[in-house]
């Protein structure tokens, strides 16, 4: 595996400071928080278009001989099939999925896309900065070099998410040459995406073109761009010019937490069963063969039930409590019952919307003096 570490600035970082980016930290990343003004963010975000950097999550490609049939042990839902080619579009379908140890702990979740072809297989996955360690190593030690390697391309791509209804009409154009119809990516599911042109899938390539991705890790229309560095700031610097607005890693976290998806590094980690975090309908295909921590997986599936789940909670028009914070028993004992990982102040909720981890049965629960409601997660 090529021993080259993540960034610690965004590739796009001087574009966003120049247009007024407050900076924050993310993991040992340097993000930007906002633009100065956090409620037209969202509301761009919401009634038209924002743009997001997303570049701080890493990009893998694995190449090799056999690196399909080497992920099929790691990863645990379904593989991505082979894109196909239509003219000079190329289009697929990525997959969500969990990687975990022996004893079905979250080493991180990820997404894979085949971006390959019959003579050339090869896989993009796209990982959270916080699992990006533990995910190294993990693939270092399962993943045979001569059938499978990793290389990461985190320096040489970037990526950003073009959130909002009018996202499509600009997407289609700049990103994708006028060459795929709007309706196309208006019906696409989560993880569908599309290229202009033939990619190259060489095992030393990168990314060739401009790769649009759909996401539903935030609530409204939004779509993930991947490809080489300086297309991305490209394309970044076309949409500001054209009235997209800048948006930061703030407003981000609001639209995720409003759509009631976890974060791995916030709302999982490595004491996390994919179970506990309500993402097995997503992550787990529970028709493949063996991975590691399947045997978990089925026997919580057949057998048992975890003991706490992530739920969300509308706190109402609160000061926002702190991450962390502790949920007590309703009965007034005093017992801890669950705890907060994303808080967030939620135009959409018209108040505080957390997500948190509470012990199994618990519908109600105290947070200081105020009983909060406890509903559960989507798969």
């Amino acid at each position: 595996m090529t021993d080259s570490s993540m960034m610690s600035r965004s590739l796009l970082a001087d574009l966003m400071e120049e247009a007024g980016g407050v900076v924050t930290e993310y993991h040992g990343q340097s993000l930007i928080r906002h633009f100065g003004d956090p409620s037209a963010e969202y509301a761009a975000a919401t009634e038209a278009a924002a743009v997001f950097d997303r570049s701080h999550r890493a990009r893998l490609m694995v190449s090799g001989r056999s690196p399909g049939q080497m992920l099929t042990g790691v990863l645990t839902g379904q593989m991505p099939k082979m894109p196909s080619v239509c003219g000079d579009v190329t289009s697929g379908n990525g997959t969500y999925h969990a990687v975990l140890t022996a004893k079905g702990k979250m080493i991180s979740d990820l997404w894979a896309y085949q971006i390959g072809n019959e003579e050339s297989e090869v896989y993009l996955l796209d990982v959270p900065v916080a699992g990006l360690s533990g995910l190294r190593e993990h693939l270092q030690r399962f993943l045979p070099p001569r059938l499978a390697t990793v290389r990461d391309v985190s320096v040489e791509t970037a990526a950003i998410s073009i959130v909002g209804p009018d996202s499509i009409l600009s997407l289609t154009r700049l990103a994708l040459g006028l060459r795929v119809e709007p309706s196309s990516l208006d019906v696409a599911g989560e993880g569908a995406w599309f290229c202009a042109g033939v990619m190259d899938s060489a095992p030393d390539a990168a990314l060739g073109g401009l790769v649009v991705v759909r996401t539903e890790e935030v609530w409204p229309n939004a779509w993930t761009v991947y490809g080489p560095s300086d297309a991305i700031r490209a394309l970044w610097s076309s949409l500001v010019a054209e009235g997209t607005k800048p948006a930061g890693q703030g407003v981000w976290t609001t639209l995720r937490v409003e759509a009631g998806r976890p974060v791995f590094g916030t709302d999982m980690d490595e004491n996390t069963l994919p179970p506990e975090a309500g993402i097995v309908d997503r992550a787990i295909d529970q028709t493949k063969g063996c991975y590691t921590g399947q045997e978990v997986i089925v026997r919580i599936r057949d057998r048992g039930h975890v003991n706490r789940q992530l739920r969300l909670m509308g706190l109402g028009d609160i000061p926002s409590p702190k991450m962390g914070a502790e949920l007590l028993a309703a009965d007034g004992s005093g017992k801890v019952v669950g705890q907060l990982t994303s808080v967030v102040q939620s135009p959409r909720a018209q108040g505080v919307l957390a997500m948190g981890y509470v012990r199994r049965g618990v519908s109600e629960a105290f947070l200081d003096d105020r009983m909060v409601v406890v509903d559960p997660m989507e798969g």
